[in-house]
């Protein structure tokens, strides 16, 4: 399928040292990519992505800074679950090659932090072929405050994600993985369009608010991860119609999954024990939390395995002092700590 192909491509170059691919390299935090030779090399680009590449190279820097986003929150949201959105090819690959919940997330924040790389991008000045939204100033809010400022751009963002990262769709019948896959590329963009914030600077003399202007910002990302999480936890099961031309849930007392819910088709596997064939790397040696009762603790994380301790020493800033002016100034210490630890 095509549209993992993309996805696992971007993850990848996300992941691996710039010596093994010859795309990215690291320059501090954070990574900054060779647009021209993803461009160049990816063999897997193809239509408007090839058209994106020729005439936007700085689009694609900007796709690929939202994929890196989308990768950290999923971290972050799965830090403590049996699956930790591993990024260890061996894994990724074989999640992305499933229609499971995990694969749904990965797609939808992917698509959602294409969006917002790119809309961010517009409002800082960084594409020069977009600008701030302004498509809102003539709308009446009765008096009460004015539209104005940079508001955020989010329909570029929007529609340069759709044509990047849908732009291998297929749409012949019966081709159900796709259907799937695009329709949690959209759930992903959707997450942060349709939960623009209002955002106000107040005018006025001695800091009064005698003028408001405001403007339309996105969510920040966390927001959306969190949002996201959510419909993965509610992620709907889905089968193909019988004509071939939709997706329907799977059970006749489900809801039919609406354009902000996460679907999947494929059970997922078990994440406790390792498993390369179907991408599970299992939890032994993960850290746990003996004394939380729900994720994240021992006993849910370390599949009921038990776990041991760990004594460590590690090195840590302490007797930090204040130096007029202006300098804090503090010692190094060693500390012991112990760490639980899933057989």
């Amino acid at each position: 399928m095509r549209i993992q192909a993309i996805v696992t491509c971007l993850y990848f170059v996300l992941v691996f040292p710039a010596d093994i691919i010859g795309l990215w390299w690291a320059v501090g935090s954070p990574l900054v990519m060779d647009s021209n030779s993803i461009c160049k090399k990816t063999k897997r680009l193809a239509g408007r992505q090839k058209t994106i590449c020729k005439r936007e190279p700085e689009v694609v820097a900007e796709v690929a800074k939202g994929a890196k986003l989308a990768l950290m929150e999923c971290k972050f949201q799965f830090r403590n679950r049996q699956w930790n959105c591993t990024t260890a090819k061996r894994s990724i690959t074989q999640i992305l090659n499933k229609n499971i919940r995990e694969a749904a997330f990965v797609y939808a924040s992917t698509a959602a932090g294409v969006v917002y790389a790119v809309t961010n991008a517009c409002s800082t000045g960084l594409l020069h072929q977009c600008t701030c939204d302004h498509s809102v100033r003539d709308r009446s809010t009765d008096g009460e405050w004015e539209w104005g400022g940079c508001g955020d751009n989010v329909e570029y963002g929007y529609r340069k994600s759709r044509e990047f990262m849908d732009a291998r769709k297929r749409k012949q019948r019966g081709d159900f993985t796709a259907m799937i896959q695009l329709h949690n590329n959209e759930a992903g963009r959707l997450a942060v369009k349709n939960y623009m914030r209002k955002e106000c600077k107040c005018h006025g003399l001695s800091g009064s608010c005698a003028l408001k202007t405001c403007w339309r910002k996105m969510p920040p990302f966390r927001d959306v991860g969190n949002r996201l999480k959510e419909r993965f936890d509610g992620a709907i099961k889905v089968i193909i119609s019988n004509d071939g031309n939709s997706i329907i849930p799977d059970g006749k007392d489900l809801k039919s999954p609406s354009k902000l819910d996460l679907v999947y088709s494929d059970t997922s596997p078990d994440f406790c024990k390792k498993n390369k064939k179907l991408g599970s790397l299992g939890t032994k040696g993960r850290e746990c939390d003996p004394e939380s009762p729900g994720v994240g603790g021992c006993d849910l994380l370390c599949c009921n395995r038990g776990y041991s301790k760990e004594q460590v020493t590690v090195m840590e800033y302490c007797k930090c002092r204040f130096h007029w002016c202006c300098e804090v100034i503090c010692d190094t210490c060693e500390v012991t700590k112990i760490l639980n630890r899933c057989k």
